[in-house]
């Protein structure tokens, strides 16, 4: 008699199904409550791809592209789609590198091979013709020694350098068509599903993918063009070039040597470098610029970074004032909710934009300006007595989360103003195909934060991560392009350090929490890295604002 296994779906139904039918055939019975095709699953709490075979009884919940879990897996299956096609275009020696995020997308660069907009558009051509013909991803474990002599074969040493820092006995490796490839990722089961994406020459070697993203999973937006942002990365890149660590294995080379504090001070003049630029930027502007605006997301390193700022613009001669939104909070029984009841703090109209402006024309006229001083055990805005009067040299710098939305220094002219935007723009990617996420970098420092000054476990800052994104989303990224300069807060060397304080917070994360398979993607994404002692990193670097030990708390 065949054996049957209990499934229980998120909503409490309970079916039958027979021993070892997929997770395919099982989505099929539960497309129809999704938008778009059905990408991966999570069973007992665990994500699995679709070609997992049902074996006990198990609790099921499936994801499309408009989740987290499902985007993951459609942007890696997109990616491998697309070097398939640019080998089926340019030939199996042409090599193409994922070199970082852009605009709802990545931005890619072929190695070896001329190409121009006509050929862009061939490879894409030739991707939904690999999408019409329904290929599948076939999941295969091999030994680490086996992966290595055949991505050596295939002169892709980036991948055998990789392999040389992971414990691993076996390697996940995946086949489409004829080819094969290591990505850090779950995959979908079939190009079918792959149905949405662009592709949009830039310049040189370089192009960028598109495809849908979780804000817009409908359709692929059309690539817009951000220079600044797109030259931080191009910084980042030809500084790794410069030292000569493109990838995780190059980083991993140098810490098995214990060379890894040449690296710390290097990283750390590059962005001491930043910030001198930007103190020099605003000196040779001093008649106009009275107001610093910094903003960025979470975990950006916005405190350190406008602290660092005020050294740099004083051996200019000015002096530094700094000036917190959160101190024209409207008292608590003012302050706006949320749909759900709760307090609406990130909102710009939980701030007091009128009193802010007044007061800040106010000091740009000469006057001397009673400031507030926001009392959040008591709720109420409170007048302790502290003034400030500016001077000729004086400066104010405003650092939070809406430092760049026009409407909170509405009343501000333009030319008074320098707007910095900062972001840990990660270039440093595991291979040529695995790219880091800069979000996953501002995740572990967040983790690590709220553990150190707040009390929190790594569980309630994964589960809080969704709403921080939210809140990014409407209230930060919008602005990026106002910005005058962008500060790029990523350190080369940091995820080695963050590994040795995450690694134990990530653990403790219990098998049966609903963030528990991000957990344990993090656990295995920092399993690419060695060990950084952070003995060597100054108390003056960005990066003690998340470990702990800076000079400026």
């Amino acid at each position: 008699m065949e054996k049957m296994i209990k499934v229980e779906y998120k909503n409490g139904l309970m079916k039958e199904y027979p021993e070892d039918t997929t997770l395919l055939e099982v989505a099929s019975s539960f497309q129809n409550d999704f938008s778009y095709p059905i990408l991966v699953a999570k069973v007992n709490n665990v994500i699995e791809e679709l070609s997992y075979k049902l074996t006990k009884k198990c609790q099921i919940d499936f994801y499309d592209r408009s989740s987290t879990y499902g985007h993951t897996v459609y942007s890696h299956g997109v990616h491998f789609l697309m070097i398939v096609a640019i080998k089926k275009i340019l030939g199996n020696d042409a090599e193409v590198v994922i070199q970082h995020s852009i605009d709802k997308g990545v931005y890619c660069e072929i190695l070896n091979k001329e190409i121009n907009k006509e050929i862009i558009k061939q490879i894409e051509n030739k991707m939904y013709e690999i999408v019409k013909n329904d290929y599948n991803f076939i999941k295969l474990s091999v030994s680490r020694k086996d992966a290595m002599q055949f991505f050596r074969k295939k002169k892709q040493f980036d991948k055998v350098e990789v392999f040389k820092y992971i414990s691993n006995t076996y390697i996940n490796l995946y086949r489409l068509d004829e080819y094969y490839d290591y990505f850090f990722s779950e995959m979908p089961y079939s190009t079918k599903v792959l149905d949405d994406f662009k592709l949009t020459y830039i310049k040189d070697n370089g192009f960028v993918l598109s495809y849908p993203s979780i804000n817009n999973p409908r359709y692929t937006e059309d690539y817009s063009h951000h220079k600044m942002l797109f030259d931080a990365f191009l910084d980042y890149t030809n500084m790794g070039k410069t030292i000569n660590v493109s990838n995780v294995a190059d980083l991993n080379k140098i810490v098995s040597q214990g060379k890894y504090n040449d690296i710390i001070q290097l990283a750390e003049a590059n962005y001491n470098t930043q910030l001198a630029k930007v103190a020099d930027m605003i000196y040779k502007k001093r008649d106009k610029i009275k107001i610093v605006l910094l903003a960025g997301p979470t975990s950006s390193g916005k405190t350190t970074t406008a602290r660092k700022l005020e050294v740099y613009l004083k051996t200019r001669g000015f002096k530094t004032h700094s000036i917190s939104t959160d101190d024209y909070f409207y008292n608590r029984k003012d302050t706006p909710r949320k749909v759900t009841g709760e307090y609406d703090f990130e909102s710009l109209r939980a701030v007091d934009t009128d009193l802010f402006n007044k007061q800040l024309l106010k000091l740009l006229e000469g006057e001397r300006v009673l400031l507030p001083e926001y009392n959040f055990v008591l709720g109420e805005r409170e007048y302790n007595g502290r003034y400030l009067q500016l001077g000729d040299n004086d400066i104010i710098i405003i650092e939070g989360l809406h430092a760049l939305n026009p409407d909170l220094t509405v009343a501000i002219n333009e030319e008074n103003k320098f707007k910095i935007y900062i972001s840990p723009l990660t270039q440093l990617n595991i291979d040529n195909h695995n790219r880091i996420h800069t979000s996953d970098t501002r995740r572990l420092r967040r983790i690590i934060r709220d553990n150190k000054y707040r009390g929190y476990d790594a569980a309630q800052t994964l589960k809080n991560w969704k709403h921080i994104l939210e809140g990014e989303e409407e209230y930060v990224f919008p602005y990026q392009n106002d910005a005058d300069v962008i500060i790029n807060s990523a350190l080369i060397y940091e995820l080695g350090v963050l590994k040795t304080y995450a690694e134990p917070l990530l653990f403790s994360v219990n098998e049966d929490d609903e963030v528990y398979p991000e957990a344990i993607r993090l656990i295995n994404f920092l399993r690419n890295f060695l060990p950084i002692p952070s003995d060597d990193v100054p108390q003056a670097s960005v990066l003690r604002e998340f470990i702990g030990g800076s000079c400026f708390h």
